[in-house]
């Protein structure tokens, strides 16, 4: 059995076991939001098994960061081209200010495009070949709590995770 643990802002941050997560809210780290349905058996009494437990301190983590790839560029431009909208076979990725330019192989100054287009702004930016970008590049944040979602989660998390409320 696994228990969801929030942060202090009620942000999920793990996934503990049951025996991990009785620790915590033993030696007063933790307090219990939600019970399970079954409870745990010691040797001298029961005690309601936690579902759901949140940290009394917060925990600072630092936020993750998706993959700088070919691929994560074409999903994050939903595989389209940024300067004439088609979604061709064959994407290629362009740089904004031209690496002939010094611009660099980074998540701002990378984006999807057709071969068509890629070879018709060349090495200029997007003004000087009058090819405005339909969207301007940026670097795609990843849901910290991701990991958490599986086949193992129990209906009383929903509502302490992010997505039921973009639901």
């Amino acid at each position: 059995m696994t228990v969801l643990v929030l942060n202090q802002n009620y942000e999920p941050l793990a996934v503990a076991r049951v025996p991990r997560a009785l620790m915590l809210v033993g030696n007063g780290k933790a307090e219990i939001l939600e019970h399970g349905v079954l409870p745990v058996w010691t040797p001298t009494c029961s005690i309601p098994r936690p579902s759901v437990i949140r940290l009394i301190n917060y925990i600072k983590r630092p936020r993750p960061h998706d993959r700088f790839t070919r691929q994560n560029v074409f999903k994050r431009d939903g595989y389209q081209c940024m300067y004439c909208g088609k979604r061709p076979k064959q994407l290629t990725i362009d740089h904004v200010l031209p690496q002939s330019r010094g611009g660099p192989d980074t998540w701002d100054n990378v984006v999807a495009s057709c071969r068509p287009c890629n070879h018709r702004k060349g090495a200029r930016t997007p003004e000087e070949a009058r090819m405005p970008l339909k969207r301007a590049p940026f670097e795609p944040r990843i849901a910290s709590y991701l990991h958490l979602l599986s086949a193992d989660t129990r209906p009383e998390w929903v509502p302490f995770l992010p997505i039921a409320a973009a639901n």
